[in-house]
């Protein structure tokens, strides 16, 4: 089996159990992503090979047409002797290029949700599922072609550490909390000046705070724990982290503190509570983290709610500013002392 996802890290990280369903009846499942999500299919439970591809369909901005690599990713799929393929989308997202990609590697079937008519590119058209949380969509396609998830699956996100994974510096000591100020578009971020605050005061509070982030976002924490002033509380491991690490260090946490990005869901694949600071342009039914307790700040009624804007397009980026750090200290210390929850029922605002 092939299951395609060709989007963003947390994108595949969300398929999880989608993927694991797909795993309980093949023989092997090969994983197609691209460059951004290839990490975070590597740590799939039940993915035994991942083929990246930058898909020109794909991304925004997206790849340019490169016909030399479009025919060596078809001439790869084609020596792997794929059965059947499911492609896995989401709502706003066609599969009928991938389709087509699959088709000319020699794939006999295809599985796959369309909106418009595939022709002779799917043998199975799946109706798209109602609105809900993305990895129960990803579920819903994935039994429509035929691959429901085991009873004794709970349908969580998870992710599969390989053997030792890179160890980092954690505090000593106290529990600390997570927080990754990054996110791959700007109208998802929460401002650093909020981010300084926020870390002071959970610093006050006692809390040692890790923060994260990648090598292009190094100067923007730095001008955060600069900001903060609370010194030893704040351990820097941004730019110094696979995504395997990253994990690990989010499994240590308390809590982690993120906005709507790939880590918010990599978080809840290690089953640690979330505080997400989370802009409506997209919508939080379909994309807060899943399966975890979750503190969900910022106004999903604000102007930009559903725009899919990456670009805020309101002045002054009111859907986040508005939270204050008191509002993230008060959801850090709900979410500490809540019990644990059902995987399979995300907790929106801190209340059941």
């Amino acid at each position: 089996m092939l299951v395609a996802r060709l989007d963003s890290m947390g994108d595949v990280l969300i398929c999880g159990p989608a993927v694991r369903a797909v795993a309980a009846k093949a023989d092997r499942v090969i994983m197609l992503a691209g460059p951004l999500g290839a990490d975070a299919a590597r740590l799939l439970p039940g993915v035994a090979e991942v083929i990246t591809f930058e898909a020109p369909w794909v991304g925004d901005p997206a790849a340019s047409v490169d016909s030399q690599q479009l025919c060596l990713t078809i001439e790869e799929i084609s020596r792997l002797g794929v059965d059947e393929a499911l492609i896995l989308t989401s709502f706003h997202q066609t599969a009928l290029p991938t389709a087509l990609m699959l088709r000319l590697a020699g794939v006999p079937l295809l599985s796959a949700v369309s909106v418009d008519y595939p022709g002779s590119l799917l043998d199975t058209r799946l109706a798209p599922p109602d609105d809900g949380p993305e990895p129960v969509r990803m579920l819903t396609i994935a039994a429509g072609a035929g691959f429901p998830l085991p009873p004794s699956d709970n349908g969580a996100l998870a992710v599969r550490l390989p053997p030792g994974p890179d160890r980092v510096r954690r505090p000593a000591g106290n529990p600390y909390v997570v927080a990754h100020p990054g996110a791959a578009v700007p109208a998802r971020r929460y401002p650093s000046d909020r981010w300084a605050a926020a870390v002071r005061e959970l610093a006050q509070q006692g809390w040692s705070v890790v923060i994260t982030g990648s090598q292009a976002e190094r100067s923007t924490v730095a001008e955060i724990v600069t900001a903060a002033g609370v010194g030893d509380a704040i351990v820097d491991l941004s730019g110094q982290l696979t995504l395997a690490a990253l994990a690990d260090v989010l499994a240590g946490a308390a809590v982690v503190i993120v906005g709507n990005t790939g880590p918010a869901h990599l978080a809840a694949a290690v089953a640690t509570p979330v505080v997400s600071l989370f802009s409506p342009v997209v919508s939080a039914i379909r994309w807060a983290p899943y399966g975890v307790p979750v503190a969900l700040l910022g106004d999903q009624q604000a102007p930009c709610r559903a725009t899919r804007s990456r670009t805020c397009p309101v002045e002054g980026h009111p859907c986040l500013t508005k939270v204050g750090a008191g509002e993230i200290v008060d959801a850090v210390a709900r979410l500490t002392t809540q019990r644990p929850l059902a995987r399979l029922v995300p907790v929106l605002g801190g209340s059941r």
